[in-house]
C-alpha cells in the first residue's frame, strides 16, 4: 500500500517543480522594459477604490490605463507590506504580506497581471536594514534577553558611546540593553551579520519574486552594516551584501534592481553591487539648471560623462531631503518646469517621475516635512477630495488642486501632461534616447547639448534655458542636411555650418541623417 503514497509524493514534487519553473519564467515584458520611464507611486495617496480615504491597490489597478496613456513603462511602489507606521510603510511588521489598508495578496496578484497586460513592469520597495519595533521578532527580543531573536537585531548589553548619525544618537536605551536604530527608535536595525537574518530576507524576496514582481527598490543599502561610531556609513560589508541580494533577485529572468545609495550612487550602480542606483547629486541641479544657473547646467552636462548609464534620474521623490515637489522648486513657473522635465527625461539612465509631477502638483496644503510632498493625487478640481476618494482624504490635498489636476491637464493643449506624454513617446520610440551613448556633452552659456547613439540611430538634444536665443556649436555636424527635427517645444532651431541658432527657453531633438 505504499505505492499510492509514493505516487502522491511524486505528484506533489512535480507540482512544486512546475510552480518554481513558472515563477522563474520571465514576465511578459520586453527585455529592455526597464529602460523606459518609471512612475514612483505612494499607494496610500494615489487612488482610493472603497471610500475609506486611503489609496489602495485596487485603485491603482483601475488607474493603469492612465499610466499607459502617459507612456510609463514601470511602476515603483513605495512600501506596500504590512507596517506599524500606517503611513509611509518603511516600519515593516510582515515582510510577506500586503498591508490591510492597501488590500490583499489577491489584489497584488491582479495588479501585476493587469500591469503586465499593458506592458508595464512593477517593482516594490523592500526594506533590508530594519523592521518595525512592533515586528514580532523584535518584540520578542525586546521582552526577553534570552530570545533566539536577540541575535537578529543589533543589541548591546552596555550602550555604546560616541555615536552620532545625522545629529542623533542611534542607540536606544531600554531596561534590558540598548539597540541600534539608525532611522529612529521605531525602526530597529537588523543584525545583517547573522546568516539567519540574511536567509530571512532571501526567502522574503523570493516570496514576491515567485508572485511575479519585476524587481525591487532596495532601501537604504549603505546602512546594512555599521562597524563603529566612525565607520557606520557605506561599509564594504554593506556593498557586498547588496551585491548578494541583487544576484539572488537576478536569478529570476528580466528583473530590475535599483538601490537607494545616497553616499556613492555611481559605485552602487555597478553591476556587481546593485546594477542600478538613484542619481543622487543630479536631482539638486535640475531645477537650478531649468532656471538658467550656468554652474548647474555645467554639472548636468558633466554628470553622465563619468557615471554608469544604469543610474536612475529624478527631479524629486518622496523624501524631503531630495527636494520639494518640482512645482515648488520652480515656484510655479511652467516654462522652467518643462525645461526641468526635459533635462532628466532625455538624459541617459532610467527616469523616475514622482506621482503628480506629470500634472504639476504642488505640496499638500498646510503640511510640512515629508507629508508636504506625499499628498493625495489630484484627479479632479475638488477642494474636498481632489477626486482621490469618495470619502474624506486621510491627508490634505495639493495646494494647487483647483488648477492642476488630471481632468484639466488632459483637456488642455500644451499642458504639463501633454509635454511629459510627448517626451515619453519620443523616448519610447528612439532607442538612442532610451539606452544610447552620451557624447559631445557641452554647456555653452545657458545651453546644454549632447548626442546619443544606439546602433545606426543618432540623436542630438539641445536645451536653451536662457531668456534669449543662443547660437551654439555642434561637434561633428557641419551640414544642415544632416539634421532633421523630431521634436521641438517652441520655435525653430536652424543650423548654418556647425552653428545652431536655438530659440529662448526651448527643447529640441534632432535625428542625424547618414
Amino acid at each position: 500500500m505504499i505505492w499510492p503514497q509514493i505516487t502522491g509524493i511524486a505528484l506533489l514534487l512535480a507540482a512544486l517543480i512546475a510552480s518554481t519553473q513558472l515563477a522563474r519564467k520571465p514576465p511578459s515584458l520586453p527585455e529592455d522594459w526597464h529602460h523606459g520611464a518609471f512612475m514612483e507611486i505612494f499607494v496610500r495617496s494615489y487612488k482610493d477604490s472603497n471610500g475609506d480615504g486611503i489609496g489602495d491597490l485596487k485603485g491603482l489597478t483601475q488607474s493603469l490605463d492612465h499610466l499607459k496613456d502617459l507612456g510609463i513603462k514601470g511602476i515603483w511602489l513605495m512600501p506596500i507590506t504590512t507596517s506599524a507606521d500606517k503611513d509611509h510603510g518603511y516600519a515593516t511588521t510582515n515582510f510577506r504580506d500586503i498591508d490591510p489598508d492597501y488590500g490583499s495578496l489577491a489584489d497584488f496578484d491582479e495588479l501585476i497581471k493587469q500591469a503586465h497586460a499593458r506592458g508595464i513592469g512593477v517593482i516594490m520597495d523592500y526594506v533590508l536594514n530594519h523592521s518595525a519595533k512592533e515586528h514580532p521578532y523584535f518584540d520578542d527580543s525586546l521582552k526577553n534577553p534570552q530570545s533566539p531573536y536577540r541575535a537578529w537585531f543589533e543589541w548591546r548589553q552596555v550602550k555604546p558611546q560616541g555615536w552620532d548619525i545625522w545629529g542623533k544618537d542611534p542607540w536606544v536605551l531600554t531596561s534590558k540593553g540598548s539597540y541600534l536604530a539608525t532611522f529612529g527608535p521605531h525602526m530597529p536595525d537588523f543584525n545583517m551579520r547573522n546568516p539567519d537574518v540574511v536567509k530571512y530576507h532571501e526567502e522574503s524576496l523570493k516570496f514576491w519574486l515567485d508572485r511575479g514582481i519585476d524587481g525591487f527598490r532596495l532601501d537604504a543599502v549603505p546602512h546594512l552594516i555599521e562597524n563603529s561610531s566612525k565607520d557606520w556609513n557605506d561599509q564594504p560589508e554593506s556593498r557586498k551584501l547588496t551585491g548578494h541580494f541583487t544576484r539572488l533577485i537576478k536569478t529570476y529572468p528580466n528583473r530590475y534592481v535599483v538601490c537607494e545609495a545616497t553616499a556613492e550612487p555611481k559605485v552602487y550602480a555597478r553591476e556587481e553591487i546593485c546594477g542600478g542606483a538613484f542619481a543622487f547629486g543630479l536631482e539638486n541641479q535640475i531645477a537650478k539648471a531649468a532656471q538658467g544657473e550656468t554652474e548647474s547646467i555645467l554639472k548636468v552636462a558633466q554628470y553622465y560623462t563619468q557615471a554608469p548609464h544604469s543610474l536612475a534620474s529624478f527631479a524629486s521623490n518622496h523624501d524631503q531631503f531630495a527636494g520639494k515637489r518640482l512645482w515648488d522648486q520652480v515656484n510655479g513657473n511652467e516654462l522652467h518646469y518643462k525645461l526641468a522635465a526635459a533635462t532628466y527625461l532625455l538624459l541617459p539612465g532610467t527616469p523616475f517621475i514622482y506621482y503628480g509631477e506629470e500634472i504639476g502638483m504642488a505640496g499638500a496644503k498646510g503640511l510640512s516635512d515629508d507629508p508636504f510632498i506625499r499628498g493625495p493625487y489630484s484627479w479632479q478640481a475638488n477642494e474636498e477630495t481632489a477626486g482621490f476618494t469618495t470619502g474624506k482624504p486621510y491627508r490634505a490635498i495639493s495646494g494647487n488642486n483647483s488648477t492642476h489636476h488630471v481632468q484639466v491637464q488632459k483637456a488642455t493643449p500644451n499642458s504639463l501632461w501633454s509635454f511629459y506624454k510627448d517626451l515619453l513617446a519620443l523616448r519610447n520610440s528612439r532607442q538612442s534616447l532610451a539606452k544610447g551613448s552620451y557624447e559631445f556633452a557641452k554647456a555653452q552659456g545657458q545651453t546644454l547639448s549632447y548626442q546619443r547613439k544606439a546602433g545606426s540611430e543618432h540623436s542630438v538634444v539641445v536645451i536653451n534655458y536662457g531668456l534669449q536665443p543662443m547660437q551654439i556649436e555642434l561637434d561633428g555636424i557641419t551640414s544642415p542636411s544632416k539634421l532633421s527635427a523630431v521634436y521641438t517645444s517652441t520655435g525653430i532651431a536652424s543650423l548654418k555650418g556647425n552653428a545652431l541658432n536655438v530659440p529662448a527657453q526651448s527643447v529640441h531633438v534632432f535625428a542625424v541623417n547618414k
